[in-house]
This record gives structure tokens, C-alpha cells and sequence, in this order.
């Protein structure tokens, strides 16, 4: 009972610290970055569709080999996601390794994302092959671009997390700091954003190739 009563002091307390960070200049920051990244890729999708009308184009099949991408990166954000849950439970081991976890599925993403684009060079499908094929590259090089942006910051809590996770004192300091935990929540956010922003991009090419 004890411990229930303390677990939700500490989550009143955490909710009451997140309130008073919700001006951070990192939260502002983070905020407007993904309402500018979701103009800016419903904007371009967009003007694919208009390109494709008014050009005639046909549409261009995915290969394969997105779908699985896709899967990479939900088991990514599923990983973020624990190692925020060990970050609120105080589990240094599992925080780490769920960390780690995220590092390797991003850049098996990465790897898994240069097959894909090579199954399309095998198809004969480059990207001055039509201007539906350069917006596909466009696309796909864009948000791809963002997951090595994003990348840095990971390896960098890592890093920090590894370093500061030795003595017990340096352990509670690491846990208890407010302004860590908010970095960690808008990493997992951001991360999160991009599984979902690629998730639209894969549905938005596959609808576009079944209805026309």
C-alpha cells in the first residue's frame, strides 16, 4: 500500500515538473519541428498526386521489402517506448539495453531501406525515370534522412546513459534529473512521429498503385 501511495506521489510530482517544462525552448522546438515535417510531407505527397493526374503517369508498386521496413521500425518505437517505461521505473539495465535495442533497429532500418531502393534500380525504376519515381525517391530520401538525424540523439543518451549508470548516487541523479526525462519523452515522440509518418507514406503509395 506504502508503495502504491509513493509510486503516485512521484508521478504527481513528475506531472507537475512536465507542466512547469512545458515552455522549454527543447519542447517548443520538437513541437514545431513535426507540425513543419507534416505540412512539408503532405504538401509533397500532394503534388505527387496532382503530377501523376496531370501527366498521366502510372503509378509505381512498392517493393516488398517497405512492408518489412515497416515492421523494423514499429518494433523501434516499441523499444523507445520500454525504454521510457525502465526510465519512470528506475530499470538501468533494461533502460540501456532497450536503448541499444533502438540504435541496432534504426540502423538495421537504414541497411534493410538501401535493399529496397536497390530491388527498385533491378526494376529499372530510377529516379529520372519518371517524375513518379523522382517524388518516390524524394520521399522515401527525406524521411530516411530524418532517422539519421534522429540517430545522434539516440547513441547520445546512450552514451551518457552508460557513463552516468556506475555508482548508485550518479544513478539516482541520472533518474531523477526532469529536464533528462523531457529530452527522453520528445526523443520518444519524435521517434514515434517518424513510424507513423512512414507508415502513411507506405499506405499512401500502396493506395495510390491499387486504385488506378
Amino acid at each position: 500500500m506504502l508503495k502504491n501511495e509513493k509510486k503516485a506521489m512521484l508521478l504527481a510530482q513528475q506531472s507537475e515538473e512536465d507542466r512547469q517544462l512545458m515552455f522549454h525552448p527543447a519542447n517548443i522546438y520538437v513541437t514545431l519541428l513535426l507540425f513543419g515535417l507534416s505540412a512539408l510531407f503532405l504538401a509533397i505527397t500532394g503534388a505527387y498526386i496532382y503530377t501523376r493526374v496531370q501527366n498521366g503517369l502510372p503509378p509505381i508498386r512498392l517493393p516488398n521489402l517497405f512492408l518489412f521496413n515497416t515492421l523494423i521500425l514499429l518494433a523501434s518505437s516499441w523499444t523507445i517506448r520500454y525504454a521510457k517505461k525502465c526510465y519512470i521505473d528506475d530499470d538501468t539495465a533494461n533502460y540501456k539495453n532497450a536503448l541499444i535495442a533502438t540504435i541496432g533497429l534504426s540502423v538495421f532500418f537504414m541497411v534493410a531501406q538501401f535493399f529496397a531502393w536497390r530491388m527498385m534500380f533491378s526494376d529499372q525504376i530510377f529516379i529520372n525515370s519518371s517524375n513518379a519515381a523522382s517524388y518516390l525517391y524524394a520521399i522515401s530520401g527525406l524521411h530516411f534522412l530524418h532517422v539519421v538525424g534522429g540517430l545522434p540523439f539516440l547513441i547520445l543518451f546512450y552514451a551518457i546513459a552508460r557513463k552516468r549508470m556506475r555508482e548508485p548516487v550518479s544513478v539516482l541523479v541520472y533518474f531523477s534529473d526532469p529536464e533528462k526525462r523531457l529530452r527522453l519523452r520528445l526523443l520518444t515522440l519524435y521517434w514515434h512521429f517518424l513510424d507513423a509518418l512512414w507508415i502513411y507514406l507506405v499506405l499512401f503509395f500502396y493506395i495510390n498503385y491499387w486504385i488506378s
